[in-house]
């Protein structure tokens, strides 16, 4: 079809969406085989014009501090020989020029492994979901400003999911405001292109959240308190990095949490002696976060029913051209069918071009933990970052 085509996520760009759209391997765990699809190491080349995410552990040669892969492939070398112009920082992002089609392939790594909270994000270090989507749609509309082929954009809000794992709700909600800013600008485009369709929807619900919690065995009351929310200055991901194996005097982690983690980060002026010994004295991430997690959520009367995905409708909004087509309630697959039909694909030439290529990756796959595998602080997912 020649169409522009761009990912723009704030996990790892291996991680499992964009690598469903970029890459044909058996397990989604095998990133660094994906790594190598996204730059163009298999029979169609490269066909993603353009990446901004995090991950960029996956590209870089091991083992390094700065790698994640398990062989000593240096794939942004090899990304660059296939014609990619490579950027890591955020003074590289500013100085793309949105109107310019000459910037692409582009591949855009901003973080090691995933891209910061929005709510602990720094924005002179790192773009948002928004500034990255904007600058995306610039450019792949500056690409094919000439041409009848258009292009095709993914946009993940890719820590929603994340921080219901963790079931942090302060994180949860502002990575969601952060995708409805990132909606907002590609509502703008539809706006002034109206041959082009947006479509939002999630593949998933995670932590079977409810806006209610019972706190005891007295009826419960009929409300829920966002105000507990809004003091909240850090994800549970960045509170239980800084409390792990920082200390070990007791008094001093005690004071840390009592002082600094409970009033300061989490915005909690009421913990009590037993929460705040619980938390400073916990050792094991997984737990640490159930605890923060606990606090957080209590005071907000929020509820969670588990750590994973639940089988909860998730909501599909449609915009622009032929979006009247996906009015109503649908099976997932139809969504697929639907992109299919209005771009006109033919998944079956392609899917023949493709079934020789490597689908297992040489080197053994990182095994993950259940809640750690999409956490910065999970040190088995960076064998190497120490």
């Amino acid at each position: 079809r020649n169409m522009a085509t761009g990912l723009v996520v704030t996990s790892r760009i291996t991680h499992a969406t964009p690598g469903a759209f970029s890459a044909h391997v058996t397990h989604r765990d095998m990133e660094d085989l994906i790594a190598e699809y996204q730059i163009g190491n298999y029979s169609l080349g490269p066909m993603v014009d353009l990446m901004f995410g995090g991950g960029r552990c996956h590209f870089e040669a091991g083992p390094h501090v700065n790698s994640c892969r398990t062989d000593a492939r240096d794939l942004l070398s090899e990304a660059r020989a296939n014609g990619f112009r490579t950027l890591d920082s955020r003074s590289d992002f500013d100085a793309l020029d949105a109107n310019s089609a000459q910037s692409l392939p582009l591949l855009g790594t901003f973080a090691a492994s995933h891209m910061d909270y929005e709510i602990d994000r720094d924005p002179k270090q790192q773009p948002s979901l928004a500034e990255m989507t904007n600058k995306a749609l610039g450019i792949l509309s500056a690409a094919t400003k000439n041409t009848n082929s258009g292009f095709f954009l993914m946009v993940e809000g890719s820590r929603i999911d994340m921080a219901a794992h963790t079931n942090d709700p302060a994180a949860h909600v502002r990575e969601i405001v952060a995708y409805w800013d990132a909606i907002s600008a590609v509502r703008a485009y539809v706006d002034a292109h109206p041959d082009t369709v947006l479509i939002s929807v999630s593949d998933h619900e995670t932590g079977g959240f409810s806006v209610a919690k019972q706190l005891g065995p007295e009826y419960p009351e009929y409300l829920w308190n966002p105000f507990a929310l809004e003091p909240v200055k850090h994800s549970i991901e960045y509170v239980s990095s800084k409390l792990l194996g920082q200390t070990t005097d007791s008094a001093k982690q005690y004071e840390f949490v009592r002082d600094t983690v409970f009033p300061k980060w989490m915005g909690i002026k009421d913990a009590s002696h037993e929460e705040i010994l619980a938390v400073a004295q916990e050792a094991n991430s997984v737990q640490l976060r159930q605890l923060l997690s606990t606090a957080i959520s209590d005071r907000a009367q929020l509820g969670w029913a588990t750590h994973g995905h639940s089988a909860v409708d998730v909501n599909l909004y449609a915009y622009g051209k032929d979006a009247h087509l996906l009015r109503g309630s649908h099976e997932n697959t139809d969504i697929g069918d639907f992109i299919v039909q209005a771009l006109g694909l033919n998944l079956e030439q392609i899917t023949s071009l493709i079934k020789n290529d490597k689908v297992v990756q040489d080197t053994p796959a990182i095994k993950q933990a259940w809640m750690g595998r999409r956490d910065l602080d999970a040190p088995e997912h960076h064998p190497h970052m120490h």
